[in-house]
């Protein structure tokens, strides 16, 4: 038997509490919507998986309100070595180690249990967010006004279904949401089994060093992964031969191990062999059901990007489901969602596959070359910082749709925590002196004040650049016309500043 609908209508369900969830669920949760999470398992996964985020994944967290307590949680990654099986260098990707353009290090090592807690703990502020663990979801119902989303109570049997506009499935790569919209995935070439160890040492060895190793041994292609505290992780690649039964058996992930460490040394927390592939959903988004995170795509580890991908999706989703929730019947701003996000991810993608290639070769020069070209036929490594894709139009579009850096302001707050999840206006003097009609609430710094806001709006040579909720530029502007137009972009009001 299963009850009725709950008869509350909800702005948005999540399925999923994993990293991409409880983040989507904090954002939706700032915006002020009824949300309601809907997880399969009974509590947060207790061992390691994702290791690495970059300094925009830190922009949301900062903008949920996690950055401070996270800081004390992880490790600023020092960067990323590639090596022949002599251990010759041949690549060095060294990530800065002092705070850059969006106001933190650029690469981070953490531990996912300790994010997930830090991201539950903090959803506990919102009496709009409603969270049930152990409730699987059987069945989702798209109609022309809202969804219905029919799930069972895992500890006592019971069934039941609630009514929502949105549905979001952060479900992962075996994505139920995924399944029911009927959407493939574009396959991008890339699946190879590796096996994926965690180990804990039992004492300090430094001589593991702190970098990201990858070791291109084209018979065994292997990362050294320098993770928080005593935590490191190795990933080897399989043969083809190789059984997944056999190989995780702690004897033989030992003798895989003996090059760097021995039992004395460690005890191995998690072993298990992982398909790393590479795909993309071609549908993201089908009546008012949505994809986000693994569920919408895939990638290869070698940028550490899948779960900041994740983040990026939820940070571009959350502010158009909160202006589309007002207007249930027009929900045309999120159809911007999936032609924004699915070729920046796409981008992603394929530097990773790129290095996989490399990792993989046995002419570790021709790899290079192929992987990582410069015009001169050097090789480079940096990282990428792609345009997501032109969707939404307003204003002028030189920089429309680049990542904005996070300026500090004269009171020594970062712009982030002014603005909070909100679009900001930067406009080269007074706003009065325009004469324009604001929308209610828009927040607006000014260069009469602020410094860094002159010299950024110089080096872009424009007047004024308005900046959305997830902080990529929407459109710039440097005359009267031109900002009038921006300004009647539809875009929320603040939602939440610190």
């Amino acid at each position: 038997m299963i009850h009725k609908a709950n008869s509350s209508l909800y702005d948005c369900i999540i399925i999923g509490y994993g990293p991409t969830g409880a983040t989507l669920a904090n954002l939706l949760g700032l915006c002020g919507l009824k949300v309601m999470v809907l997880e399969r398992e009974a509590q947060a996964y207790h061992l390691p998986r994702a290791v690495h985020f970059d300094d925009e994944t830190m922009r949301v967290f900062q903008t949920v309100g996690i950055a401070e307590e996270l800081s004390k949680k992880i490790r600023v990654n020092i960067g990323m070595r590639f090596v022949d099986p002599e251990g010759t260098l041949l690549l060095d990707w060294p990530r800065p180690q002092e705070i850059g353009p969006h106001g933190w290090y650029a690469s981070y090592r953490f531990h996912q249990p300790d994010l997930e807690h830090i991201l539950r703990k903090a959803l506990g502020r919102y009496e709009n967010v409603e969270t049930r663990s152990n409730s699987e979801v059987f069945s989702v119902k798209d109609q022309d006004d809202n969804a219905i989303v029919y799930f069972k109570d895992l500890t006592t049997g019971k069934k039941d279904s609630v009514n929502t506009k949105y549905v979001v499935g952060c479900d992962g790569a075996r994505s139920f949401l995924r399944y029911c919209m009927e959407t493939e995935m574009e396959n991008l070439g890339f699946n190879e089994r590796w096996l994926v160890i965690d180990a804990l040492l039992k004492k300090p060895m430094p001589e593991l060093g702190d970098h990201t190793v990858q070791f291109c041994n084209p018979k065994r292609p292997t990362t050294y992964c320098r993770s928080p505290g005593d935590r490191r992780r190795w990933e080897i690649k399989l043969q083809d031969h190789e059984d997944e039964n056999e190989i995780t058996n702690l004897e033989n992930v030992w003798e895989l191990l003996k090059t760097w460490i021995t039992s004395n040394d460690a005890e191995i927390e998690r072993k298990a062999v992982y398909t790393f592939s590479s795909s993309i959903a071609k549908k993201w988004k089908l009546g008012r059901l949505l994809l986000a995170g693994d569920a919408a795509h895939l990638t290869p580890p070698f940028m550490g990007q899948g779960m900041c991908a994740g983040i990026r999706d939820v940070a571009n989703l959350a502010w158009k489901i909160a202006l589309c929730s007002k207007d249930a019947k027009d929900d045309s701003l999120l159809h911007s969602y999936q032609s924004e996000r699915s070729p920046h991810v796409k981008a992603y993608i394929e530097t990773a596959i790129h290095l996989g290639g490399l990792i993989n070769r046995a002419d570790n020069t021709k790899a290079l070359k192929a992987a990582l070209p410069n015009q001169d036929g050097s090789a480079r490594m940096k990282s990428i910082a792609p345009k997501i894709g032109e969707s939404l139009k307003a204003g002028s579009s030189e920089h429309r749709g680049k990542l904005f850096p996070q300026l500090r302001l004269s009171d020594s707050r970062l712009m982030d925590d002014a603005s909070g999840y909100s679009p900001v206006l930067l406009i080269k003097e007074d706003i009065n002196s325009y004469n324009l009609n604001l929308p209610t609430g828009l927040i607006v710094i000014s260069s009469e004040s602020e410094k860094e806001v002159t010299a950024c709006l110089q080096n872009m040579g424009t007047d004024a650049v308005l900046i959305r909720p997830d902080r990529y530029i929407l459109g710039t502007a440097k005359t009267k016309e031109e900002l009038n137009d921006l300004l009647s972009f539809p875009m929320p009001s603040p939602l939440h500043r610190k």
